[in-house]
Order: C-alpha cells, then structure tokens, then sequence
C-alpha cells in the first residue's frame, strides 16, 4: 500500500495541532496549503488551486502564497473569521538530515491580530473568555494589541453575561462550551462574525507569574479561574512572551450604569442602526480626539456610564475648565496631534514585532510628554494637575532611542541601516571596511574603463555571482587577451572576474554580513530594554489618553453650545431646554426645537406622550436618555439647564423590530423587553417605551399599554416617558398621580399639518396618519379612500357615541359609571369594530365584576364617600350600574323572549360573544346578539307604548348562559312605572359631560336608591 512521502507525512502531524484553522506550510519562499485547507483557502482567497504528488496514486490538492506577501492574505482570511497557524522551519536547511524540522510558531486567531486592517485604529480588539462556576459567571476579556486586561464577575445571569459581551463587540470569545452555544444561538447573525472556542486548559502558575502573586491572589476565584483560562489559551496560540499584559483591570458590574445591547444599539451609542457605521452615532458627536489610545477611552467612557458622584464630578471639574480654556484646548490639541498610538506601540514592542519606525514613532511621542504635562500643570484644574502629577515623561527611553535608532530607518530589521554611526565601535568598524572596499570597487571600475579604453564598462554585484566586470559585446574585440576570466555570458555581454577582485569581494561581503547581524543584535538589545518599562510607558499612555478625552469633551460642548449637568443623588430629573445631541449637529436648514423635562417624585414620574407619527415623540424621549449617559459619561449637555440623578440603567423599546431567525414577532420582541423591563428595573431606572401596545387587536394592546403603565408607576416607581397612539389612555392622568398627559404639538393650515416639534401639557386627539401616508408618497387613490373610510369610521363612532332619544339613557348610565371610576378604561369606546357596525367594548373579568355589584347591592359607605374604585383591568363599574337598571327593569316589566334589556350583564355578553357596553345598532339582531345600550322601549315590533315611555305589556325575557328557567313575568303597577319613568328622565337630564367624579358618584347612588324601591 503506498504511503505519503515524508514531507507530507511532516505536514499532517503539525496539522494535527491546528485542526482548526488554515496551516500555512512553509516551504521555501511560499506558504503552501494541502488537501481541505487548499480548497477552501483557494476559494476564499481567490487563488489557483493545483495539486502535486504526495506517494499516494491521486494528487493531492495545493496552494499557496509567497511568504513575503503572506500577511495581506492572513489578515483576509481573519476577516472571515478563521484562524491561521503560521509553520516555520526551524533549522538550517544546511544543516538537517532529512526532512527540515518545522513547527507552528504562532496562531492569528481573530482576537490575537497585532496590526493590519482587522485591528481598527479608534476601536478595540476584544478576545473574551466567559465561565460558569459554582454558580458565579466571570468574564476576561483581553485586547492583545493594547495590553488591556479586565476581568469581573456576578451571580449566574445569562442576561448579564449578554450584557457584559456586549460592551467589548469581541471577535473571538472562548471558554465554557454550554455557554458558547448559548451566546452562538442568540447572537445576530448580520453582525460582526465572532469565533467561538471551547477552551479548558487553564495554566495558573502562568497567570501567577506574569501578574505577580500579590494581584494574583486578590482576584475572586471564579475570576482567577477565567483570567487563567485566557492566558493558558493566549500563551498555546501566540507561543511567545505576553508583556504587554502587565496588570488585571478588575471592575464591578454596580459600578456602571447598565445598558443591554438593545438599549445600545436604540440609542445609537456607538453605532447607527441602519448602516452600522460611526457617522450618526454619539461617538461620532463626542469623538474629536487626537489619539487613537483616546478614542477608544471615549468609547469605553459611552459603553460605561459611571454611577459614582464623585468620579463623574472630577471629569466634569477637567471639562469645565477647558471648556473655559480655548488656548490651553488648542495647545493640548498641537502637542496630541504629535503623538502616536503609544498603547500599540508598546504592545508591539512587548510581543517582539517592533521594528526601527515604531521605535521613532515612540521618540517622538515621548518628545511631546514634557509639553502637555506642564500646560496641565499650569491650568487651575485641580483634575488635570493630578493627572500631570502622575505623568512619568519617560525622558530616559526617548534619549536612548534618540541615541540608537537611525532616523528613517528601513521597515524590515534584518536588512542593516537601522543603527545610528557613533553608537557602536565595532560596529562602526565593519561599515568603514565597507565602505572603503566599496570605494575600492569604483576606483577599479574607473581605472579599468581607463586601461581598456571601453566607456561603457561596468562593475556590478547580484548574490548569485558576487561582484563581476561587465562588457558589451560590441566592445569585447577591445579587451587584451587574458587579462580577465570569463563567468557568465549574456544575450547582449560578457561577464568576467579576476582575483584581486574576489578577494575584495570576500572582505566586502564578510563585512556586510556581521554589520547585518550586530546591528540586527544591538536593535533587538534595545527593544528588549524598552520592553523592561512596558508599565511605565502604559501609564503614560493611559494619562494622554483621559487628558485628549478631557478635552475632546471641552471642545464639543464648546462648539455645541453644552451646559455642565448638576448631579443628584435624588430623584428627581428636570431639563430645560434639551435638545438631541447628533439631530441638532446634522441640521443644516433649521433650528432644533427644544424641549423641556421634569421627570419629579412628588409631581410626575411618568409622561404620556400622544401625537402624530413624524411629531418628534421618538426623538424627544431618545434625547432624554442620551442626556443622562452623557452627564454620566462626565461630559457637558445640550441643553439649557440639567439637574441629572444617578441612574443605574435605561431600557428602551423604540422602533419595531422582529427576530424572524428566533421565531419572534415584532410583537413577541417588544413583549420580552417590557418583560426584562418589570424585572430588572428599580425606582432609580429610566424606562422609554415608544408606541406602547402596537402589534396586537386594539382593544389587547389599549389593554396591555394601561396595565403596563399602571405597574411601572405603582410598582416600580421609576421615571418613564411613553409614547403611544391610544389617545385613550389619557384619562389615566387623573388616576395615576405620578403620570402627566404630554403631547406634541400640531398646526393645522387647510388640508395641510405643520409638526411643530415642541412637547405640550395635555393629550392629543389624533395621530395624523393618513397624512403621514402622504407624506410618504402613497397613491392619491389610496390616500382618498383612506380619508373617506376615515369620515365612515367616525360618524359610526359618532352615533354609537350619541345615539338617538332612546339610546341615550343607556349610554348616560354607563358614562356616569365611568366617571366615578377615574382607572375605568378607554377600551370601553375606542375598540369598537366599526368596520362590522358593532362598538364592541369592555375588558371583562367576572371576579372583579362580582366584587362591584356587591358593593353597589350592599349599599358600600364608598359611594357616597367619593372613593373611586381602582379597575383591574377586568370589569367596569358601568356594568354595575346597568345592571341595577337591569334588574329595575326586570322587576317592572313583562320580557320577551329572545330580546336582551338595555343594560344586559356581563355574563350574557361573554357568552354572546357579540355583545358590547355601549352598542346601539339598528334593525334585527339574532336572538344571541344582545346589546348594552339598546331602546329602552323594547322591541318595536312588539310594543306600542309612546317613544319616550317605558314598554307597557310587550314580553321581554333576559336570556340566561347558565341554562335556567326563564324568569316568571310579574304585573307591573302604574306606581312602578311612575318609579321607573322618574329613573329615565334623571338619566336623561344628566350633564354628563361637565359632571364631576363626586358628581357621577352621587347620580349612581342616587339610582341605586330609587332602584332598590321598585
């Protein structure tokens, strides 16, 4: 049986390490691929795909990349998330028996890359490693590139852990299989591709030792176990010191305001929805830094709002006085501009791949310390003296770059050039040799064009031959016989040598090479030495870092026209005058309208905001909650004034959204965030939900909006803004107390409607959509059937509403109901179906009912009191009352069958099915539709009574669910229908409309009074 040749045989075992990822085998000056790496490599990276022998009967399948263009076709296979293991030889092919030894000398994984483009220059490189033990979740997450290590922890949450991964947008997250899986299946699958590696080879004592046993050991255990892990993984990939992780970045999660990446990604922070770029972000608002290393701490400052006072006051403190300050801001801004990303400059100097103009670049950086620490220190800011304070110049590291590094040294390190004259003796000795056997070549060159008289002669140097004459043929029949010896011949010349000049060569050639290798070494010795200061020179990137955010900042609310916030511990929240950030940047052609808030404990915690679609309700409430990240940020806010609590976390539910993938409605998806809403919020939380209740049947989402509302402001007690188009809801401000009515502001002008942008007190009674329609471009066609459906829908409502003579004393039963109970729903109205011709009505719960009519029946001291009886969103204390009237009814007058009274019970309209509170429809009905507000007279076709009178001996019978006998019919004397017509005509001569609650509550006992005589 044939067998793979050694080679191939060399590669499946090194392939055997890397199972997951593309092995670049070196051999010679190529990488090459083989078997399932070839093919997918060749179709990822658009090469051809070939194949060669390898013992075996068929070809194996090949490709490759030259090694020196090998990095530009690494970093493209990262971006596709795939992981490279790099082979190297690691012997002299000079000197190996056999095949060369090779081994895996590093793996680029996505979250190790050093440089290149996967590495943004203003944003993180994350690799995050996540655990579960004993019921504590840890997470580290890692950016090679910077050094940065931070690592924390909380009881077992998978949303917290969600959240937490969130923050970092990591490219690469190991760690505990199960929870990988859990992350893998929830995460989006439009959004940045992330590997995911199941890890459990922890390396302690490697932790130990690179963080020193002292910080070691003052992690929680479940964070030393994730920290290990990280490292073990970091160490098995990269197989080379990691200095530039010098410390552990330990945080707590109640440290930071808390904002889940829905939250995240509604505010747009750090990244537009749409198009997922910067550009219309609050980052891209905020970030005028100078630095890369202060750009990211900007974004890191957006991701985690502090939650302390008194850190947020030192920022501000900073802020302000540069804000004051334009000199001192433009002469930080020229010193920053001088400075390099020290923090990638430094981890590349730690991880060994530091070559001579990044050392330069580390020159000049550090050459620029000693200016911004002295205008910090001259500044009156007590914030930025400290920070100058601890400002370490590192004079020492830049003198002695300055003394070595030659200043424009060639980008590859072995190529010599790179040593500055003067530095090294010996090294100075080797390039005069050099240099003088190189003068020693074009004085011979000189004298020979003068010997043989051939101008065109030439002495030339490639590595093949050394250094050799070259004649033209045209020019040979010049040259004396013998006196040069023949190397090589050319199409067009010949090549020829003699042995005093090999023997220059040799002296030339020696030298050149130790010059190359002690300069090489003398680099390498440096590098090393600045490597010993890696903690030194993070510092000092971290202190240049906050002073460019400090004054980023400054210069925002400079040009923006920011105020500084006042923070509270308190509760309260009052802005006057806000305005949204990143609109009011991008408006070229119009003013911002600002907005006020007063979000107070003892007055209104809760705003309910009604208005049209494109009004700015959307807007307005987004600008509330960026207001407060900013203040918490440590930045200045657009607004006229801002008093700010501490929040520890926003929620916010803009904008519809699905997860098809998930098998979700937008419905679903907005169910489950008001579910996560209940559950974490507390009274320091700010909750924004916007059109609250959309997705399902009016009357379910009228239903769900109030209850919604209801628990936040008695459960949670929270500050909230909600939006929503159930104008309905507004009569909840006179049951809520913390909840206010706010609408925004329209200008009607003829057929056409001006949104003003300003928010109002008070609700608004339409949502304009029709014209929004418009607005958006639909067909005239569609357009005018939708208005004139519009004018069907609301003259239907209209009657309902009104009704004729008779219906009249239906409905005023039912309205006084609903104006003793202040939390009696709008459903009862607005859901009617009108389309069907029916005002379908009511959010019906028995239990609930029979509490009130036991209240009403037992004659409850709470009636005549004033109290208001608080719905539960299962029945009104309209349905009470008609069914007072109901039973006066029953008791005063002969029924007929298959016909329902005027004010039929709950019970009847549940079984219905059909059957509304405020139903007024005309014509026949089936014997199942009963109504709640029909004629008083009875059935016209049976009676012959005066219309404003009460039936006289027309049987009318009230259909029972339960299946009992129908009720025995009672003589009716005309003192009862004296009784009954008294009932009717207060009724009728109630001023339903301008009555007060007090008023309603009186009239209903009144009735219930005159009911129980009959």
């Amino acid at each position: 049986m044939a067998t793979y040749t050694p080679m191939i045989q060399q590669y499946l075992s090194v392939k055997a390490q890397a199972q997951d990822a593309f092995l670049f085998f070196r051999l010679g000056d190529f990488y090459e691929m083989f078997f399932d790496d070839a093919i997918l490599a060749a179709k990822e990276l658009e090469i051809t795909l070939t194949a060669r022998a390898g013992g075996t009967d068929e070809k194996i399948p090949m490709c490759g990349v030259p090694y020196h263009s090998a990095e530009n076709y690494i970093h493209r296979l990262i971006e596709k998330g795939y992981k490279v293991a790099i082979c190297e030889q690691t012997e002299d092919p000079a000197e190996a028996k056999g095949v060369v030894r090779r081994e895996i000398v590093r793996v680029v994984t996505p979250g190790t890359v050093m440089e290149g483009k996967t590495v943004g220059e203003k944003a993180n490189n994350y690799i995050l490693c996540i655990t579960e033990r004993q019921g504590m979740m840890a997470i580290a997450s890692c950016d090679l590139s910077t050094g940065e290590l931070y690592a924390s922890s909380a009881p077992a949450s998978k949303e917290w852990l969600r959240d937490e991964v969130g923050l970092y947008d990591p490219s690469e997250i190991i760690g505990d299989g199960a929870l990988l899986d859990w992350l893998r299946e929830s995460s989006s699958p439009i959004g940045k591709p992330t590997v995911y590696t199941p890890w459990d080879k922890t390396k302690d004592e490697l932790g130990r030792k690179q963080f020193g046993e002292a910080a070691w050991v003052r992690l929680e255990p479940e964070r030393r176990d994730c920290v290990a892990l990280l490292v073990g993984y970091l160490s098995e990939t990269q197989k080379r010191s990691l200095g530039q992780l010098t410390k552990i970045s330990a945080y707590e999660p109640e440290n930071f305001m808390i904002l889940d990446p829905f939250t995240r990604r509604n505010l747009e922070l750090v990244e537009t929805v749409r198009e997922r770029s910067k550009r219309g972000s609050l980052l891209w608002l905020l970030d005028r830094t100078e630095t890369s290393m202060g750009a990211r701490m900007l974004r890191r400052w957006i991701d985690k709002p502090l939650l302390h006072r008194s850190l947020i006051e030192e920022r501000l403190e900073a802020v302000d006085h540069l804000y004051g300050s334009f000199i001192l801001r433009e002469d930080l801004k020229e010193a920053l501009k001088q400075i390099y990303d020290l923090e990638r400059l430094v981890g590349r100097i730690a991880f060994g791949s530091a070559n001579g103009r990044d050392l330069i670049a580390l020159k000049q950086s550090l050459r620029q310390v000693p200016a911004i620490k002295a205008l910090c220190q001259a500044s009156a800011s007590t914030t930025l003296a400290r920070v100058a304070a601890e400002m370490d110049e590192c004079v020492d590291l830049a003198d002695q770059i300055e003394a070595a590094i030659a200043d424009e040294p060639p980008v590859s390190v072995r190529d010599g050039g790179i040593i500055k004259k003067g530095y090294h003796e010996r090294l100075d000795e080797l390039r005069e040799a050099g240099t003088n056997g190189k003068r020693w070549i074009a004085e011979l060159e000189a004298a020979e064009r003068q010997a043989t008289g051939i101008k065109s002669l030439k002495i030339g140097y490639n590595k093949v031959f050394g250094y050799y004459i070259e004649v033209t043929k045209a020019n040979l029949s010049l040259l004396p016989e013998g006196r040069y010896e023949r190397k090589q011949t050319l199409a067009n010349a010949e090549r020829f040598v003699t042995p005093e000049l090999k023997e220059k060569e040799t002296l030339i050639l020696e030298a050149e090479e130790k010059m190359v290798d002690l300069e090489y070494a003398l680099f390498t010795e440096l590098r090393e030495r600045i490597s010993g200061e890696i903690t030194r020179l993070q510092r000092l990137a971290e202190h240049l870092a906050v002073i460019d955010v400090y004054r980023s900042l400054a210069a925002v609310a400079a040009d923006s026209g920011f105020v500084k916030p006042v923070l509270t511990d308190g509760y309260n929240m009052v802005i006057e005058q806000g305005r949204h950030p990143v609109v009011e940047s991008v408006m070229s052609d119009a003013a911002f309208i600002a907005n006020s808030t007063k979000l107070q404990q003892e007055e209104a915690s809760i705003l309910l905001i009604t208005g049209p679609n494109m009004a700015g309700k959307s807007t307005y409430m987004r600008q509330v909650a960026l207001i407060s990240i900013m203040a918490q940020i440590g930045s200045f806010v657009p607004a006229a004034s801002a008093e700010i609590p501490m929040i520890d976390r926003i929620f916010t539910r803009i904008g519809a959204a699905d997860d098809l993938i998930g098998g979700q409605s937008t419905f679903m998806v907005e169910m489950a965030d008001i579910q996560v809403m209940t559950e974490k919020a507390t009274s320091r939380s700010l909750i924004i939900i916007d059109e609250l209740g959309r997705g399902t049947s009016t009357s379910e989402g009228m239903a769900i909006a109030q209850a919604v509302i209801e628990y936040v402001h008695d459960h949670i007690g929270c500050k909230a803004l909600v939006s929503t188009h159930f104008h309905e809801l507004a009569h909840l401000e006179s049951s809520l107390s913390g909840l206010s009515n706010y609408s925004m502001a329209v200008q009607e002008s003829g057929d056409k409607v001006h949104f003003l942008r300003k928010l109002i007190p008070g609700a608004a009674d339409s949502s304009y959509g029709i014209y929004c329609a418009r607005l958006a471009g639909l067909p005239g066609g569609i357009i005018d059937r939708a208005y004139g459906l519009l004018q069907d829908f609301e003259q239907a409502a209209a009657e309902v509403a009104s009704g004729g003579v008779e219906r009249r004393s239906g409905q005023a039963v039912q309205q006084s109901a609903e104006a003793a109970d202040g939390r009696v729903s709008g459903v009862a109205v607005q859901s009617a179906n009108l389309s069907g011709g029916l005002a379908q009505a009511g959010l019906q719960g028995e239990a609930a009912g029979q509490r009130v009519l036991k209240e009403i029946e037992a004659g409850d001291e709470a009636w005549s009191g004033g109290a208001v009886l608080h719905q539960t969103g299962t029945e009104t204390v309209k349905e009470a009352v008609a069914e007072n009237a109901k039973q006066a009814w029953s008791a005063a007058s002969p029924q007929e069958p298959g016909k329902s009274t005027a004010a039929e019970g709950v019970e009847g309209s549940k079984e219905a099915g059909k059957s509304t509170a405020a139903e007024g429809v005309e014509g026949p009905q089936e014997p199942h539709q009963s109504t709640a507000a029909k004629e008083i007279e009875g059935p016209k076709e049976a009676s012959s009574s005066a219309p404003n009178e009460p039936p006289g001996n027309g049987e009318v019978v009230q259909l029972s669910i339960f299946g009992d006998e129908l009720p025995v019919a009672k003589a009716r004397s005309s003192e009862e229908d004296a009784k009954v017509r008294s009932i009717l005509n207060m009724v009728k001569n109630a001023d339903l409309l301008n009555m007060t609650p007090l008023q309603a509550m009186q009239l209903v006992n009144d009735l219930k009074m005159k009911a129980k005589n009959l």
